[in-house]
């Protein structure tokens, strides 16, 4: 479970994100999307101590992200917007390296499991800076993954997927939360927000504007036939 409480960021003078208060359940999916410079990134570096809260609390399984970091990280995996990470190293070398952060027991098999399932084990012995975008986010996803986390954090994490792989991250996402444990991820494809999350946050300017099931959405309101057109709606006021 991720909590946060009030939390506010500022970069200068200007406000990215305002007081937001936000919980995700174990055992869910929760879309969070907004337009472009919204906050949602910022959001999730907060949650993941990359960036520090101005403002607020941020609890991941009840261990605080700023006292408490170091239990606090271990309780969740995190695919960041931008998969250009240790690129020196060889995809394999990548993995193991994850693998010793989180004491992975039975690594070999865990690696080989999800590589294959992403399509990228007869790779593993080449460089990462010789991966495509796809490729390498395939290989970060393998590496959240490794720990089992009870906590997934997503940021964009369709991004240069081809279809399989796309249909085999959503799965996982469905398989966790099947598991009890909760997924929270930001996108800006709605379609697949609208089919694949158990609740949406929505997020406009640094605020949150909603947050619930995509059914009460559409009961407010009742003329929109997607998620797309409600978005549009709310966040173009």
């Amino acid at each position: 479970m991720i909590e946060l409480s009030g939390i506010s960021k500022s970069f200068g003078a200007k406000e990215a994100v305002k007081d937001l208060s936000l919980k995700v359940n174990d055992g869910e999916i929760l879309g969070f999307i907004g337009p472009n410079g919204a906050g949602k990134t910022t959001t999730l570096r907060m949650i993941t101590g990359i960036l520090e809260a101005d403002e607020g609390q941020i609890l991941v399984d009840g261990h605080d992200i700023d006292r408490e970091g170091e239990l606090a990280k271990s309780c969740f995996s995190y695919v960041p917007d931008n998969p250009e990470l240790f690129s020196g190293l060889k995809a394999l070398e990548y993995l193991n390296f994850i693998a010793d952060i989180y004491n992975v027991e039975n690594r070999k098999e865990k690696i080989l499991t999800l590589t294959k399932r992403f399509g990228i084990d007869s790779y593993l012995n080449s460089p990462l800076n010789s991966f495509s975008h796809g490729m390498r986010q395939k290989a970060i996803v393998c590496g959240t993954l490794l720990s089992d986390p009870q906590n997934w954090i997503l940021d964009e994490p369709l991004t240069g997927l081809d279809p399989q792989s796309s249909y085999d991250l959503k799965q996982i996402m469905k398989e966790r939360t099947q598991a009890g444990k909760a997924v929270l991820f930001s996108t800006h494809v709605l379609e697949v927000a609208e089919k694949l999350c158990d609740r949406i946050a929505i997020i406009k300017e640094g605020s949150l504007i909603y947050v619930g099931t995509l059914e009460e959405l559409k009961a407010t309101y009742p003329n929109k036939d997607s998620l797309e057109a409600i978005f549009l709606e709310l966040t173009n006021a």
